[in-house]
């Protein structure tokens, strides 16, 4: 039998019917995220203004494999070919490893051709050569749900589970959905988080487009005291998985352990909604972040990237724990929290 033509194209995302095609072979397919759904670069594209696209493996016109891409510039960060921008996978996603290798070595002539002197694969299918393979900077924090809410409280480490029982008894309100008023709210306890932090809060419109690109698969969870906002959770449902992928908080939320409140009861929520695994999301190696989602029984797993450099080049570094960002991470803090809100989108859109 003579082995199926393989042909590799960039998709037409303004096609509905073609987008619905591939965003119907994704969310079948077992190694998908939501940030390989055309919905997710769509909303990078509208929310940032970074460019959407997605190579597109066929094989007797039947798709075998895809890599959603986002070209990603910055006058303070550089060209990047990145899959996916703005988030933690998104990588190749291949039907076998033929598929994979086909579509790596595209992407990179894309690159090229479009003046990238990196390009970035998070997660999914790895390539074998010309690419460098890095393990160690990122954790993946993934564990499935329990039965229940008695058995998901038995199922966080003592010590911790104190801290989600404070929680539990401060009298905290909750409401979930996707309303403005909660998509208001959460940007401005992001910006507040972030600003902590040190780095720049993304542009409000980028959390207005996955809101409106994912519909019912994303929404916020706002926890509050007396009517005094403390914890928002933005979150998405993707294939039995509840992914919380931003958080915002006041000074206050720690004492009123509201963060704990939230998450657990995000929890409950995701599985009233069916779902089944409760994916954390990332944390860079040796941080504060890490260390906290272990507390709850969460095990970290690597997390592969793969990167490619045009010769003579170094790879795009964006980390904020590189020693090269370390003094501007502390003047970053100690901008008056509206000029850091004010200036931060137009910084954060670059950094994919």
């Amino acid at each position: 039998m003579l082995a199926r033509a393989m042909t590799i194209s960039l998709a037409d995302l303004e096609n509905p019917r073609e987008a619905a095609e591939l965003d119907a072979w994704i969310c079948a397919h077992a190694g998908s995220t939501p940030f390989h759904r055309p919905a997710w670069i769509g909303a990078v594209a509208r929310g940032t203004g970074q460019q959407a696209l997605m190579l597109v493996c066929r094989r007797g016109g039947a798709i075998s494999g895809v890599l959603p891409l986002n070209l990603i510039h910055s006058p303070l960060f550089g060209r990047a070919l990145v899959s996916s921008g703005f988030a933690v996978d998104g990588g190749i996603l291949a039907d076998d490893r033929d598929v994979a290798e086909a579509l790596a070595g595209e992407c990179w002539r894309l690159a090229e051709a479009m003046s990238c002197p990196t390009a970035e694969l998070r997660g999914g299918m790895l390539p074998h050569s010309g690419w460098k393979i890095k393990a160690d900077s990122y954790l993946g924090f993934s564990k499935l749900l329990e039965n229940n809410d008695e058995d998901q409280l038995l199922s966080i480490p003592r010590k911790h589970r104190a801290e989600v029982r404070k929680g539990l008894d401060n009298g905290l309100d909750i409401q979930i959905g996707r309303s403005a008023r909660l998509l208001e709210i959460h940007c401005r306890l992001y910006a507040e988080n972030v600003h902590r932090l040190g780095t720049p809060v993304f542009p409000k419109r980028l959390f207005a487009e996955i809101l409106a690109a994912f519909g019912a698969d994303a929404d916020i969870l706002l926890v509050s005291k007396n009517g005094a906002p403390l914890t928002t959770i933005f979150s998405l449902y993707h294939r039995g998985a509840c992914m919380p992928y931003y958080q915002g908080a006041t000074l206050s939320a720690r004492a009123m352990r509201s963060n704990e409140f939230g998450y657990f009861r995000l929890m409950s929520h995701a599985r009233e909604r069916g779902c089944t695994l409760f994916d954390f999301g990332r944390s860079k190696v040796g941080t504060g972040p890490a260390a906290w989602k272990k507390t709850w029984g969460w095990e970290g797993e690597p997390l592969t990237y793969a990167t490619r450099a045009a010769q003579g080049c170094e790879p795009r570094d964006i980390n904020p724990l590189s020693p090269q960002y370390q003094r501007k991470v502390e003047l970053w803090k100690k901008l008056p929290l509206p000029l850091a809100s004010f200036i931060g989108p137009y910084i954060a859109r670059g950094l994919g």
